[in-house]
């Protein structure tokens, strides 16, 4: 059976949420292979929204199996909520329903201190992390000093780490606040084992080897469904670095990310809005920073899930969009919001930019490059009717359907669902990825 990986081909907030809990249907199981929770997937299922941060989005279907992978930093505060709030209501209802891997480390409030002092004392060119804690987090373990689920779980051993670690982190929030001009903060090694022993007990039945776990489904030939956290051109190594997040957002990382070999991958959907958007800092070649740009912004409703901050708006990057085709292997795209761009009298796409007077089709290696570049758009005719009642690609008005067209030729790829408003039901899906003929 097909197993199949979703991330975002954009800068995130792509709407992969609603995508996974679209094709959760047809899997048995739902993975969660990176990041942690300055991620926020937002869901609409008859009208009732719901935003999840560390649990995958297939939650909302019952009799699947949601796995949060390795690869994950976890706020086990922000998890122990979202675990009280889906319990309350029903929608998790027996311990079987999450496995979380015991090798996933954990985020402390140092790192939170951490990444909030970083960013005040950069100032001007603050990166635009959401203060969440979990470039620390990543930081301490690839310096082989994190803390890990299964630390929790052991209070002599959590102990240990905590009072190894909390010196050296007090020692830097101490200069960051010197240099922030603020009092220092507060930590002691007791209270914190007290309060993440307990919280290692409130998830404890839910702890467990997801590497393992996966093996065994894949053998059974269980469907797996992979689900991305943020988007291609914030991965750490692939992205807009600096302005990028701390782990690996594309496609390869979905078996690091979760204890299983690349070949048990068969699929890869990327998912793009259908202009773009960004938060935080860094280069953004298709900004609008005029009127259509503010319409765009109050029509998507474009405000972070996790830190309500308005996103940057443009038009679609056919450019960006090519860069993700590759580095991800996308067999396919899914574009969202298409909806959202009813009511222009022209919609553009960006095919190629203009870099030190020279035409190029390909994303710039160098970020300072990227923000110097300037897009080469292709405008099309724009449509007025309304779309969230579209259920196949007849419904759709002609302008809209050329405008698919025409970002499948840009893109490369094939066009294998539209969303054309929140709730799930108001989705065309025209190539189900879990299909085999």
């Amino acid at each position: 059976m097909p197993n199949v990986v979703v991330v975002g081909a954009q800068w995130g907030d792509e709407g992969k949420g609603k995508v996974v809990d679209l094709l959760t249907q047809h899997a048995q199981v739902v993975v969660r292979f990176q990041g942690g929770n300055n991620a926020g997937h937002t869901l609409v299922v008859g009208g009732q929204k719901t935003v999840l941060h560390l649990i995958p989005s297939g939650i909302l279907h019952g009799g699947k199996t949601c796995v949060i992978g390795n690869g994950v930093v976890i706020d086990p505060a922000v998890l122990v909520s979202e675990i009280d709030s889906l319990k309350s209501r029903g929608l998790l209802k027996d311990d079987s329903q999450l496995l979380i891997s015991e090798n996933a480390h954990v985020i402390f409030p140092w790192h939170k201190l951490l990444d909030t002092l970083r960013e005040k004392v950069r100032g001007g060119s603050a990166i635009g992390t959401t203060g969440r804690g979990i470039g620390p987090a990543y930081e301490d373990k690839v310096a082989r000093h994190g803390i890990r689920v299964r630390d929790l779980l052991d209070t002599g051993r959590l102990n240990r780490r905590v009072s190894e670690r909390l010196a050296s982190a007090l020692e830097e929030l101490r200069e960051l606040s010197h240099q922030a001009k603020q009092p220092p903060p507060q930590l002691e090694t007791q209270q914190l084992v007290t309060e993440f022993a307990g919280l290692g007990e409130r998830i404890r039945p839910y702890v467990g080897d997801v590497s393992l776990y996966l093996s065994g489904q894949v053998q059974r030939g269980a469907r797996i469904l992979f689900e991305g956290a943020q988007g291609t051109l914030l991965d750490v190594d692939h992205g807009t670095y600096p302005f990028v997040t701390s782990s690996n957002c594309v496609a390869g990382n979905a078996a690091v990310g979760s204890g299983i070999g690349p070949t048990a991958i068969d699929k890869v959907m990327g998912i793009s809005k259908a202009y773009t958007t960004r938060v935080g800092g860094g280069p953004f070649p298709t900004e609008l920073t005029d009127e259509v740009g503010e319409r765009l912004r109050k029509v998507g409703d474009e405000f972070g899930a996790t830190t309500g901050r308005p996103r940057r708006c443009g038009w679609l990057d056919g450019v960006v969009l090519r860069y993700a085709v590759r580095v991800n292997g996308l067999w396919g795209l899914a574009l969202t919001k298409l909806d959202v761009l009813s009511g222009n009298k022209q919609v553009a796409i960006c095919t190629a930019y203009e870099l030190d007077g020279k035409r190029i089709t390909e994303l710039p290696t160098d970020y300072e490059d990227l923000g110097r570049v300037k897009p080469i758009y292709e405008m099309l005719p724009g449509w007025d009717e309304p779309l969230a009642g579209a259920r196949s690609m007849d419904d759709l008005p002609p302008n809209a359907l050329r405008y698919v067209r025409r970002v499948e030729e840009v893109a490369g790829v094939p066009v294998v669902c539209i969303s054309v408003g929140a709730d799930r039901g108001e989705t065309i899906l025209l190539q189900n990825p879990f299909r085999t003929d």
